[in-house]
């Protein structure tokens, strides 16, 4: 009995331990089977994945002037230094300050009338004296040309009386002259405004003494202001008067001008030439001031791109272009000329080439791109 019982109990746990393996083993195998590969989700997840979402825009072909930069200075086109026309005189009143607009024979200073005055009336005096003097001596002298015709008179008596008369004349022409000079003199007390103008500097003050050669005033002629561009004697030849020229002043506005003439000589020192730009009346550029401009010579095509699809990187300039379906590739452009917000493009891309807009500053070369429509041109 003891036998069949210990017989009987070793063959149920190997069933039992043939089922648990048998167990393991199908677990083992179904967990082989359902578990992922990793490796091709990953890859196919970072295919897919867009750098940037972009808009296109393509390079246009449009007219551009051809220019020539230069630099150069705004002056007075004509000042006028203005002083007093006599001298050793107090100056009463000044009427104008820097910067006011004055006509021509508008009043800017007074100088004190009083010896001036007192030196006319006297000449004025002297002048109805010898009139008297003269209309005598002439009246002498009728009286003794009749009498000597009827032989009272001798010829040379009546030759004395005709020199008296002469003498008489010559006084008076001589007193009417410094009558006049009185006249003149007293209109010189007022400093008048020789032309139309902007007064640019003044050192009258009330109280002073005029002097021979004294400045008085300074006077822009006309308000006239002209740019004086140095331009390398190379380019000189293609200037001339008529040509458009535009400045830029230092608040960042512009102003347009014309050529008004060029120099007809080269500084030996630089070897450039003046150009003499006439411009309009305006408050964004004043004398003295340093100005940059360029000339405007003729029209030519330009391939150009907005400034925002640039990307300025170790001094040079790029762009993304588009390639396939959703791909950009980062090409080297050339620039030229700037007008407003657009660039010429020299070299490097062609009229056909689709280029990110804006945000290239945020792509590297071969990143993918999703691209939305309504491209901007």
């Amino acid at each position: 009995m003891k036998m069949n019982l210990s017989g009987a109990l070793a063959g149920r746990k190997t069933r039992i331990a043939l089922v648990l393996a048998a167990v393991v083993a199908g677990a083992a195998f179904f967990m082989r089977s359902e578990s992922p590969k990793p490796a091709e989700p990953a890859k196919v997840a970072g295919a897919s994945r867009p750098a940037l979402t972009v808009r296109l825009t393509a390079p246009q072909t449009e007219s551009w002037p051809l220019v020539l930069p230069a630099n150069g200075n705004v002056v007075a086109w004509q000042e006028a230094v203005i002083g007093p026309e006599i001298a050793n005189y107090r100056i009463t009143e000044v009427r104008v300050q820097v910067g006011d607009l004055v006509k021509k024979g508008q009043v800017l200073a007074r100088i004190a009338s009083d010896t001036v005055a007192s030196e006319l009336a006297e000449a004025k005096a002297s002048v109805a004296e010898l009139e008297a003097s003269a209309a005598e001596a002439k009246s002498n002298a009728e009286r003794a040309k009749e009498l000597k015709e009827k032989g009272f008179y001798s010829s040379q008596l009546n030759t004395q009386y005709q020199t008296a008369e002469h003498t008489a004349l010559a006084r008076l022409a001589a007193a009417r002259a410094r009558q006049q000079a009185a006249g003149l003199k007293m209109d010189k007390t007022g400093v008048l405004a020789p032309d139309d103008g902007v007064i640019s500097a003044r050192s009258a003050t009330v109280g002073s003494l005029t002097q021979p050669g004294q400045e008085l005033f300074r006077l822009i002629r006309g308000g006239r202001l002209e740019w004086r561009a140095e331009v390398p004697s190379a380019d000189l030849g293609k200037l001339r008067a008529g040509v458009l020229a535009t400045l830029t002043a230092p608040s960042g506005e512009t102003v347009k001008g014309s050529v008004r003439a060029v120099a007809p000589s080269v500084d030996p020192q630089t070897r450039s030439g003046l150009v003499y730009v006439d411009l309009p009346a305006t408050a964004a550029i004043r004398a003295g001031m340093f100005a940059r401009g360029e000339f405007q010579l003729a029209q030519s095509p330009a391939l150009t791109l907005p400034q925002s699809a640039l990307v300025l990187r170790e001094g040079f300039a790029y762009v993304f272009r588009l390639e396939g379906e959703d791909r950009v590739a980062q090409t080297k452009v050339e620039l030229g000329r700037r007008l407003g917000e657009r660039v010429e493009i020299v070299s490097g891309l062609n009229g056909g080439a689709r280029v990110v807009e804006t945000g290239a500053g945020f792509l590297a070369d071969g990143d993918a791109v999703k691209v939305v429509e309504g491209n901007s041109k």
